[in-house]
């Protein structure tokens, strides 16, 4: 949950409401109204409590992030000395202005603002002692990187910048669209020097170079990986970083476009990406906000945030329509997690998407090639959101494939064909797609207590086979790949035998347990079945649905096992 607008009262009655009303959540956000005077490493007096708070949520295995801007302070004030701009000209990190003084341009700060060069070699070390002091102050999980374009309320410098309309930097010969028609419009001056040379030339790795900085002084400050999401990105930033997609509008039409820009941010090898769920400029309404909470439970970065003076949009603060929305989306995406995460595991590893379109999985299928109201979870999971006012179902494409409904198991045989799917009011249409296995986890009100809890399967056949696999480690070490401390299966069913194979068993959790595992599409029920060769009774098969279901297997999944029927 966030919102940029908000007391820390407010803080706490969003808690306090999302709690009772039982929805599923990990992490509370804080804007800059945390901040004094909005400056950048400073607690507001009216945010004292705020440690407290954060510790309280770290009790109840929740998790704190808070936002923070490039831009730093760019005089001493009230007789008191602002640390980080005290160190940042110390060691000289400022990015310089045409006559080699720091570069003063104007953010939120109520004075003026300069700006940290990442490009400096000293700037790492600086941004990491700025962090860990603040770090000392108020234990956060995770940053949020704003503003780092860099964005700027004044056209380059406050007096300007020092060129010519001849020079090439500011005025070049070429300049694209833009808006403001002008290199430096809501930004800093091209001219401007850094330590690897004029802004010009380093203006778009601005954000990368930020980022990079960050990731690095997170990973020694808490010695856990970094939760990092930011504004500006650049090729190769999804290796340290996710991003959401801006300040959007509350509307069907935005709903619609974060979808083509999930996708879009996955093909570019960002894959942690998402939108401000129920949008962030002008009020939100029931409908649209449960519409789009629905959506938003699978987009891979989820999170609710909302703009100054716009009403509260937290699902709780819009009354039971939107909290049973989003408990029946959550609490699915909390089933999901044990497949999300192993997407993300192949992501990281082998580069691969997370959220893809249809014609990733259907190449040959022209139909999928101009699908942006879809899209998948890895090969395996299709996710099919409402995006229109006033409608209880959606026009979809399904290719040629074997599709179940994720929610009463039905089988779809699609020819390549267009399909009516019933989307009731609380619900976001799932079909799981035939061939693939996806591991699940019994879900509760945070990822935290869901780790606790046991395993299971979802077999989706096709031609009576199926594959899958799970990636499972403690979730937060930075060395857990290299030191091998994770586990890794590898799931088969073909015709009556179930196996798994255990790649890596590293991580050693007495919860690695797989209880049920269901299979979709089952023609004909067993006579009677065997684990590793010994009876097993306790399964039963729905002839009218067709799914074989087996309970309480108590599977130590560091061990291979043979199912068959």
């Amino acid at each position: 949950m966030s919102r940029y607008g908000q007391t820390f009262e407010n803080l706490v009655q969003v808690y306090n409401r999302t709690i009772e009303a039982g929805i599923p959540w990990d992490t509370h956000w804080n804007d800059i109204d945390y901040m004094d005077n909005k400056d950048d490493f400073t607690l507001s007096n009216n945010f004292r409590q705020l440690p407290e708070y954060v510790n309280n949520l770290h009790k109840n295995g929740m998790h704190h992030v808070v936002i923070l801007d490039p831009g730093i302070k760019s005089q001493q004030s009230n007789g008191t000395i602002y640390v980080p701009l005290k160190d940042g000209l110390n060691d000289n990190i400022f990015i310089k202005n045409s006559a080699g003084q720091p570069f003063e341009g104007k953010v939120w700060n109520n004075i003026g603002t300069v700006f940290p060069d990442f490009t400096h070699p000293k700037t790492t070390q600086y941004w990491k002692n700025q962090i860990l002091n603040f770090h000392n102050i108020v234990k956060f999980d995770g940053l949020w990187l704003d503003m780092n374009e860099p964005a700027n309320f004044v056209n380059g410098d406050f007096n300007g910048c020092s060129s010519f309309k001849s020079d090439h930097w500011e005025f070049p010969p070429y300049i694209p669209g833009i808006v403001g028609g002008q290199l430096n419009y809501k930004t800093i001056c091209m001219s401007a020097s850094q330590f690897a040379g004029i802004h010009y030339d380093l203006h778009n790795l601005y954000g990368l170079v930020e980022t990079i900085s960050t990731h690095n002084a997170l990973s020694e400050v808490k010695n856990t990986r970094p939760f990092i999401i930011s504004r500006s990105s650049y090729p190769g930033f999804g290796h340290y970083a996710g991003h959401w997609t801006g300040d959007i509008n509350s509307s069907w039409d935005d709903m619609k476009q974060s979808i083509t820009d999930i996708i879009n941010f996955n093909l570019f090898g960002i894959p942690l990406v998402g939108a401000d769920i129920c949008g962030f400029h002008h009020d939100t309404t029931v409908e649209l906000c449960s519409r789009w909470i629905q959506l938003g439970a699978f987009y891979p970065f989820s999170r609710n945030h909302n703009g100054q003076y716009m009403k509260d949009q937290d699902p709780a603060a819009l009354g039971l329509h939107v909290i049973l929305s989003a408990k029946q989306s959550l609490i699915t995406r909390y089933y999901l997690l044990p497949y999300l995460y192993s997407l993300f595991w192949k992501a990281h590893i082998n580069g691969e998407t997370v959220v893809r379109p249809l014609f990733f999985e259907y190449p040959s299928d022209d139909n999928t090639y101009a699908i942006d109201t879809q899209f998948l979870w890895g090969a395996a999971l299709l996710i099919l959101p409402v995006l229109k006012e006033k409608n209880n179902q959606v026009y979809v494409y399904l290719p040629k494939d074997m599709w179940y409904d994720f929610y009463n198991k039905t089988a779809i045989l699609s020819k390549g064909s267009y399909f009516f799917i019933t989307a009731p009011a609380h619900t976001i249409p799932l079909l799981v797609r035939g061939g693939y296995i996806l591991p699940t986890q019994i879900p509760a009100v945070t990822t935290t207590l869901s780790r606790q809890n046991h395993f299971e399967l979802i077999v989706a056949t096709k031609n009576n086979q199926a594959t899958g696999f799970l990636f499972f480690d403690d979730g937060e070490s930075l060395d857990a790949w290299n030191n091998k401390l994770y586990n890794k299966v590898q799931f088969k069913l073909e015709n009556t035998t179930f196996s798994s194979v255990v790649e890596m068993n590293g991580y050693v959790n007495d919860k690695f347990v797989l209880q049920n595992i269901t299979i979709l599409g089952i023609k004909q029920g067993p006579t009677s079945s065997q684990i590793n060769g010994i009876p097993f009774n306790s399964y039963y098969f729905n002839k009218t649905e067709q799914v074989l279901y087996f309970k309480m297997l108590n599977l130590n999944l560091r061990m291979p096992f043979n199912l068959t029927w």
